[in-house]
């Protein structure tokens, strides 16, 4: 009888906490590394819209890292609802490895699913002590470099890609190209795992002269450091980076969440999703939206046009073996 009535209560429980969430529902949203003050607002933006909208609460956790390290950890079992990465091709590697994602999740929402863009820039220290103007100074001897690892940071692949577009340009061949980014990562003391962490260790750890970084991260370490420590440095020409977004959908599927998870990356492409991705220095779609926010004019080239998008380039720049490699062992 004992045994019968601790069990009672023990059922009675459940019903009770099982009443108190059945209203509330979970997503996880695996992102990039300098994505954390963006989500953080958007979240509780998202969570506002859906409670007014179905009368439910819904709460949204994040997961942050170098976006190709982000990418292997779906792959490898992390049951995210929706990625939201530094580059497309972390997300076709999730499709291409799991069938988690379908083939064609570029095409699901506007714009390839890239519901903000970005570019690389320079941030220095106040007063530019290095007289850095442009990506040739960069190369210069007595300049020290930070930037993260492109073989787990899709930033850092933006960052190589932007240097490697103007060498091309300006010196017209692959080998002057080449020549090039050895000079530039001879100045490269150490790789960051991600983004935030060369922030880390050029802002806070004050090691560097340059900083090559995110347009958004750049912005984001005036407002935290201070605008009397560091100042940001427009290059000439720069890459157009398009982070990208796709739903989980059979993970999603599975744990009952994948329309809200559809409505989750929607709520991006909205006014109030773009507002919130201005208000982080990303480049809103929305071009009404986006003129509300001062970015300088950077003459940008897309990956497809200088280098035929992501796949010929991971394949002969960042694979194992590949390019990258070559330049950073030899350098």
């Amino acid at each position: 009888m004992k045994n019968r009535n601790i069990l009672i209560i023990m059922t009675a429980m459940s019903i009770s906490w099982s009443s108190v969430f059945a209203d509330e529902t979970q997503l996880l949203n695996v992102s990039y590394d300098p994505t954390r003050e963006l989500y953080k607002e958007f979240n509780q933006a998202f969570t506002r819209y859906w409670k007014a909208k179905a009368g439910k609460t819904v709460s949204v956790n994040q997961s942050h890292g170098g976006s190709g390290k982000q990418a292997r950890a779906v792959i490898d079992g992390l049951e995210a609802d929706v990625v939201t990465l530094a580059l497309a091709y972390d997300i076709d590697e999730i499709a291409r490895r799991t069938n988690l994602i379908p083939k064609d999740w570029i095409n699901k929402l506007p714009y390839n699913s890239a519901p903000y863009t970005s570019t690389i820039v320079f941030v220095v220290r106040h007063g530019n002590p290095k007289g850095i103007k442009d990506w040739d100074d960069l190369a210069r001897e007595g300049v020290s470099v930070i930037t993260p690892n492109p073989k787990t940071s899709g930033g850092a692949r933006w960052n190589y890609l932007a240097a490697k577009g103007y060498a091309l340009r300006k010196y017209g061949s692959e080998v002057k190209a080449r020549e090039y980014l050895r000079k530039l990562f001879r100045n490269v003391p150490v790789l960051d795992s991600g983004a935030r962490g060369s922030t880390t260790t050029f802002a806070k750890n004050g090691q560097g002269d340059v900083f090559i970084s995110w347009e958004n991260e750049a912005y984001l370490i005036l407002n935290q450091f201070g605008r009397d420590k560091f100042q940001i440095v427009n290059p000439s020409i720069s890459i157009l980076a398009e982070p990208s977004v796709a739903v989980v959908e059979k993970t999603a599927d599975r744990r009952g969440v994948k329309a809200l998870a559809e409505e989750y990356l929607r709520y991006l492409y909205t006014d109030e999703g773009q507002r919130i991705a201005g208000k982080y220095y990303y480049r809103p779609r929305n071009a009404g939206i986006a003129a509300q926010f001062p970015f300088p004019r950077i003459q940008l080239f897309s990956i497809q046009e200088q280098f035929g998008g992501w796949l010929s380039v991971q394949k002969a720049i960042f694979g194992d073996g590949a390019e990258f490699d070559q330049i950073y062992s030899k350098r």
